[in-house]
């Protein structure tokens, strides 16, 4: 084929691709738009580089480069400060030829703000951990449910509070949504999505932040200082 029908079709193609994923973005901004509203909750969809920042002790907002949040859902949800947001960060890699590419990655993240400080702990299915579980470098911790055990990766420095977290209420939570991945530290409470998420799937993972948080006991609230 002409080299230059090869080049026209390719460029068409893109122009496609890129006039097709500014009309799916400006739905997504429009449809969180509307959840914002419905839950009255604040929204945000500029590109934001210092929410990071605020929550620099988490380690699954430190990867990359070029790291930003934006379309940020923000406010008070079921009685808890909760912040909701799409997050962007670059990796580079070399092709065969030497070159330098640019690798964009994108996630959904939700925060739900603490009233105290709490060590770290990470729980997630076992073998997704992946760069979370090396930066930490501690060891899995076992459960006396088996199952949990062999399903999820737990790890934390205090392992009295991670078995405080992962009591028979969490445990069972998480072997029912095994899809979670959570990270506590310090204030927040946070769960972590390989990708961006359908606005319709919004609310429905608030909630199972609201539900993760409820199963935290009682008396970790009312002794820690």
């Amino acid at each position: 084929m002409d080299p230059l029908v090869l080049f026209l079709f390719f460029g068409a193609v893109a122009i496609a691709l890129a006039i097709y994923g500014g009309i799916q973005a400006r739905k997504r901004r429009e449809g969180l738009a509307d959840l914002a509203r419905q839950f009255r909750l604040d929204f945000n969809p500029r590109e934001n580089y210092s929410l990071a920042d605020e929550y620099f002790f988490l380690d699954r907002l430190t990867e990359g480069s070029n790291q930003y949040a934006f379309n940020i859902l923000s406010g008070n949800y079921r009685s808890h400060d909760v912040k909701v947001f799409d997050f962007h960060y670059e990796t580079y890699s070399t092709d065969s030829k030497g070159n330098r590419q640019t690798n964009h990655h994108y996630f959904a993240f939700f925060i739900l703000n603490l009233p105290l400080t709490f060590p770290q702990l990470t729980i997630a299915r076992e073998g997704l951990l992946s760069k979370i579980a090396q930066a930490v470098g501690y060891d899995d911790i076992d459960f006396e449910s088996a199952e949990f055990s062999r399903r999820f990766c737990v790890r934390s420095k205090d392992k009295k509070f991670a078995y405080d977290a992962c009591n028979a209420q969490m445990i069972e939570y998480l072997l029912a949504n095994p899809d979670l991945t959570i990270e506590i530290d310090a204030y927040a409470l946070a769960l972590a999505f390989a990708n961006r998420l359908s606005v319709d799937k919004i609310a429905w993972n608030l909630d199972r932040l609201i539900e993760v948080r409820q199963r935290l006991p009682a008396y970790l609230f009312e002794t820690r200082t």
